[in-house]
């Protein structure tokens, strides 16, 4: 499952030069079978002249090279050595140059042709993780996946109907773009296209709020009458190291459901309006939304499913109420490693512990993860401070797992410096080494 591994303190020519030596590279293949034939060669092209017709020319031949590298005779199998030497150092030669001028013509340069190879060919024979949720947390997650498996696929929540997202949506009657738009740029192996992705407009009338990603979303959706057909062209043109689906093809209402029986309609409107009442489940508008076949696939091929992380009701729960999508979910052998949040969210999840965040998922989908991953870090005074002052608290367990959660937390160190919110990389780290322990075993055995 593992990927090939380069040590990341080594020259940057030493980390390209060793990454052709990746296995599934495709390239070491090749040399060995130019030199092998390139040596077939040489013998049958002197098989054919010395024991041929043209002997007498061959002799000629070789009797003058003697004449010409020294007053003395020269063994024959010398100079026949130092011909099959230049032959050889030409043949190299002629090949690296070959690929260096179509690669030019390609508009790539030698120095990342390397990278790109290393990317398609030793990351695709990395781990299948499928990545549920939205948000920075699930863009996050995926900035720091990519760099050990390209096999990802992330299945983002498009219930989101505020901000540039509300407007579009509204507007043009489409899901949500802004979770994807981030999702995209987080997997773009192109620094400037993920940088494009994300900019912000911030003047022009009609222009500002938005940013380019979700408005491509929008015209590629305007175009093509969705999204659904575009997905594939658009990784693609992107150059995406995994794969970004919506949950659903078609647009969903978010329906928050209370204790006292009233429901409050619209992801923006739940911090605002819950005002401290408990949530008691959540509903899509309308409740038989379509999923996308090629997200099916990804679940159903999995080897890890990871919830988060993100916000519970906002991000996580409506992605898994897709009917399909929660079916393929329950079916799945992979397991599911719900990636608890940090911090509570402000609004909307005030007062929750770590097991009724985990207690709500199991509900929703009726399956309970299979792990709960658990920052074991401690997050400095001043950033819970700065946090505190936003409403955001740390989520804790008020001191109290029961035996079937503690048995399924486990525990790493995945804070980011400096902040409440998740590292990437260590991250990513703590999930491929929970891989390896997991069992890959159906929910029902």
């Amino acid at each position: 499952m593992r990927a090939f591994s380069v040590h990341p303190d080594a020259p940057v020519q030493a980390r390209r030069a060793v990454k052709w030596l990746a296995p599934g590279m495709g390239v070491k293949r090749w040399v060995t079978l130019f030199v092998a034939c390139a040596a077939l060669l040489a013998l049958g092209f002197m098989h054919l002249v010395w024991t041929g017709p043209l002997h007498f020319v061959a002799t000629r031949w070789i009797l003058r090279l003697n004449a010409l590298v020294e007053p003395g005779p020269v063994p024959l199998w010398v100079a026949g050595a130092v011909v099959m030497a230049l032959a050889f150092v030409g043949a190299v030669w002629s090949v690296l140059m070959l690929n260096r001028s179509l690669l030019y013509a390609t508009g790539t340069s030698p120095s990342m042709a390397v990278d790109v190879i290393y990317s398609r060919r030793s990351l695709s024979r990395g781990a299948r993780i499928v990545a549920i949720g939205g948000g920075t947390g699930l863009s996050n997650l995926l900035a720091g996946l990519k760099a050990h498996t390209g096999n990802i696929t992330a299945i983002v929540t498009v219930a989101d109907d505020g901000g540039s997202s509300g407007r579009l949506r509204e507007a043009l009657d489409m899901i949500a773009p802004g979770d994807l738009t981030d999702c995209l740029a987080a997997l773009s192996d192109s620094p400037v296209l993920a940088r494009l992705l994300l900019h912000r407009f911030r003047r022009g009338e009609g222009l500002e709020g938005h940013t380019f990603g979700n408005l491509m979303l929008a015209t590629l959706s305007e175009e093509q009458g969705g999204l659904q057909d575009a997905m594939s062209e658009l990784h693609e043109v992107l150059n995406i190291c995994g794969r970004v689906y919506p949950a659903t093809t078609k647009p969903a209402t978010l329906l928050a459901h209370l204790e006292d029986g009233s429901v409050i309609a619209g992801e923006s409107q739940l911090a605002v309006e819950r005002a401290g009442r408990g949530v008691t489940h959540i509903t899509l508008e309308p409740p038989d939304l379509p999923a996308l076949p090629a997200v099916l696939e990804a679940i159903a091929s999995a080897d890890m499913i990871v919830l988060g992380p993100g916000s519970l009701f906002t991000s996580l729960i409506p992605a898994i109420l897709v009917p399909d999508v929660a079916h393929a979910l329950r079916a799945s052998s992979a397991p599911i490693v719900y990636v608890a949040s940090l911090m509570t969210e402000p609004g909307e999840t005030d007062g929750l512990t770590l097991e009724e965040h985990e207690r709500m998922i199991a509900r929703h989908l009726n399956r309970a993860p299979d792990v709960v991953l658990v920052n074991s870090a401690p997050i400095p005074l001043g950033v819970r401070e700065r946090y505190s002052r936003e409403g955001a608290h740390v989520l804790g367990t008020h001191g109290y797992l029961s035996g079937a959660l503690r048995r399924r937390v486990r525990y790493a160190p995945v804070l980011q410096q400096g902040h409440a919110r998740h590292d990437p990389a260590k991250l990513a780290a703590a999930l491929l080494a929970l891989l390896s322990e997991l069992p890959h075993a159906h929910p029902d055995e």
